[in-house]
């Protein structure tokens, strides 16, 4: 049986054999889009990806249909996101706040977490962001300390 030190460095090897074969530029093209409880996203980093140099974000890109909205969650925060067409709004613990096409939006940090929804505030034309957090789930667990959960389903998600 191996020690905890030689573990470690047993580890280290198999990192270094994944990353020496892992992408660098992840291409969005060839992302398949995936429309789940949140609504529909294209992921480029997840922790459950280990095909890229790193691990230690996630990132994805959603779009919101005209006049939908996305599904409603619990989350700690530290999330940021930046709004590449569209405008909207967003509900953090039921304050509203707007944006539309080049502003960011970050979802704080709290200890008890966020409960946050997006809207699409226009009938014709589609929300497009990128998001962006930390990839807190492999150190801190997926709850983070203070939980996470989907609280309501986009629409278009069929169970």
């Amino acid at each position: 049986m191996a020690d905890r030190l030689e573990e470690l460095f047993q580890r280290r090897d198999r990192e270094r054999s994944q990353k020496a074969n892992s992408i660098a530029v992840v291409k969005g093209k060839q992302l398949p889009w995936e429309v789940n409880r949140q609504g529909k996203m294209r992921w480029y980093l997840h922790p459950n990806i280990d095909t890229t140099a790193i691990r230690s974000l996630l990132v994805f890109i959603q779009e919101i249909p005209p006049g939908s909205r996305s599904g409603k969650e619990k989350h700690q925060g530290g999330r940021v996101h930046y709004i590449l067409e569209g405008k909207g709004y967003t509900i953090i613990d039921g304050t509203k706040h707007e944006w539309e096409a080049g502003d960011a939006m970050v979802l704080p940090v709290k200890p008890d977490g966020v409960t946050f929804q997006h809207f699409n505030a226009d009938s014709e034309k589609t929300v497009r962001f990128i998001a962006a957090e930390p990839n807190l789930f492999d150190a801190l667990g997926v709850d983070m300390g203070s939980g996470f959960e989907q609280l309501e389903n986009a629409p278009e998600f069929k169970a």
